[in-house]
């Protein structure tokens, strides 16, 4: 049987910065590249060219980015964060939980796994914090198996 493709889940905001970044790479970083590559050419020999051969090795990388974002985009579901529910924790949500084990208040936004940023406070909703938390409420306990052990939670706010 086979299997179906998953959604990827993202907010807008996510879908917002990945079409960003893909318009980016299309109009203004290929066009650096191609910039690049015609000087690199312009010095001939291309055997000991290390300028062409960086040149081509950037064009192949921002290519990849953009075959994978174009993939990202092709599978996105976007949350619609006015719909959201405060009433339990799903991709989207902002949370307020307080860690037992470091005895302190921790706040993160569920998130898909493409926006995650934990500098930022963004969890994956993949990421054994965020797929624990969901679908948990308010005055829940929530014990969680980390790569640090088993940490337990309280949940205390859940916002959009």
């Amino acid at each position: 049987m086979p299997v179906k493709d998953k959604y990827i889940m993202m907010t807008e905001e996510g879908l917002k910065n990945l079409e960003d970044e893909l318009e980016n790479l299309k109009t203004v970083r290929r066009k650096e590249i191609a910039e690049k590559i015609k000087v690199a050419l312009s010095f001939g020999d291309l055997s000991e060219n290390s300028e062409y051969d960086e040149a081509k090795n950037e064009q192949a990388i921002a290519e990849a980015r953009i075959a994978e974002i174009e993939a990202i985009l092709k599978k996105a579901k976007v949350i619609n964060e006015h719909e959201l529910s405060t009433e339990i924790i799903h991709v989207g949500s902002r949370v307020k939980i307080f860690d037992l084990k470091h005895q302190e208040e921790c706040q993160y936004r569920i998130v898909g796994s493409n926006e995650a940023n934990p500098l930022e406070g963004k969890i994956s909703d993949e990421c054994p914090v965020g797929k624990g938390l969901i679908d948990h409420k308010v005055g829940d306990r929530v014990e969680i198996e980390t790569p640090d052990g088993i940490c337990e939670y309280d949940v205390l706010e859940i916002s959009k």
